[in-house]
């Protein structure tokens, strides 16, 4: 089968190589899914540059991209919940990119079945950047009437999160560009800082929530704008958590490293008496099942930027790294 894949740890344009490979055996608890899209994420040119490769120990030629959607061709003999055909989106877990190949083998817990009001295509660009928002928001016990601030409101992760936290009720600040202010007001944000002419640290005072999709000095700097006893909670690689860490079976070696490299973040924290979280996307069928659910009662809708065939895979990456996407970028499979 067609994947692609990245041979070595560097520049995307470098390591990126279209292969032919075995199709992969499922376990008795798996799919194989025929893959029509999958779905592109700053996390995987972080990956292809060895940005995490401290973290995450991958074998080498290492399969591309975390979302996937498409259809079950096969399915292992304890799977109960899925059938031949079904329609199904999901997101691979960390150690196991892969998504854009015409193949993939997934846990059956990780997909549900695709939102029955789009398409494979749209339900692509849904399983990480949701699971993300989902499970950040749960994880700082979003409530209604909290005041959120969410950095790059325009992108993949920002797009979804504006719409979730408006349904559950906050109040929510967002920076972008100029030419994307009224496109996440109309998503939902209630004040919108345009970056290139005022500084959200002048707009933003005491919210209940700083949402970080940036890191380097916005983590630091959230803590102007946190009321005392906020949160700010992170979805950038650096500064993970000790919860976390512990999620993700990290060693007590990593975990020291770790806390060294959240020093400043601690400090900061304890000042404001606030709390520090971060979330990994953790792949969950359940939590997709709601995404779903959200989907089709048109309370959120899938966002894509652009769309790139196979064979532009490499371009659509390239793509996404300029961080100009507004949305998420798509690559067609099938």
């Amino acid at each position: 089968m067609k994947a692609l894949q990245f041979k070595g740890y560097g520049e995307l344009e470098d390591q990126l190589v279209h292969n032919e490979i075995d199709t992969p055996n499922i376990t008795k608890h798996q799919v194989l899914i025929e893959v029509h899209a999958a779905s592109v994420n700053p996390v995987d040119f972080k990956v292809i540059n060895g940005n995490i490769k401290g973290f995450l120990k991958l074998k080498l030629p290492s399969g591309v991209g975390y979302d996937v959607a498409g259809t079950v061709v096969e399915k292992g003999k304890s799977v109960v919940n899925f059938e031949i055909g079904d329609e199904v989106f999901g997101a691979l877990p960390s150690k196991t990119p892969g998504s854009i190949a015409e193949y993939v083998a997934i846990e059956s817990d990780f997909i549900a079945l695709k939102p029955t009001n789009i398409s494979l295509h749209d339900a692509a660009c849904l399983p990480l950047v949701g699971l993300t928002v989902v499970q950040s928001f749960k994880k700082a016990n979003l409530k209604s009437g909290d005041r959120v601030l969410i950095h790059a409101g325009s992108g993949g992760v920002g797009s979804f999160a504006i719409q979730y936290a408006k349904l559950k009720g906050a109040f929510i600040y967002t920076t972008t560009s100029t030419k994307n202010v009224a496109w996440v007001k109309d998503l939902g944000a209630d004040v919108v800082i345009d970056y290139t002419k005022e500084s959200y640290l002048e707009a933003v005072k005491d919210v209940n929530l700083v949402f970080d999709t940036l890191g380097d000095n916005y983590k630091l700097d959230a803590f102007k704008v946190l009321k005392k006893g906020g949160t700010l909670l992170s979805i950038v690689g650096q500064n993970v958590d000790d919860d976390t860490a512990k999620a993700f079976n990290m060693n007590w070696v990593i975990r020291l490293v770790l806390l060294f490299m959240r020093r400043k973040v601690t400090k900061q924290a304890r000042a404001k008496s606030a709390i520090y979280k971060s979330t990994v996307m953790r792949p969950n069928g359940t939590e997709l099942a709601e995404i779903k659910r959200m989907i089709e009662r048109q309370e959120i809708k899938p966002i894509i930027d652009k769309s790139f065939s196979y064979s532009e895979s490499t371009q659509a990456l390239a793509y996404q790294k300029t961080g100009r996407a507004k949305g998420k970028v798509v690559i067609k499979i099938k």
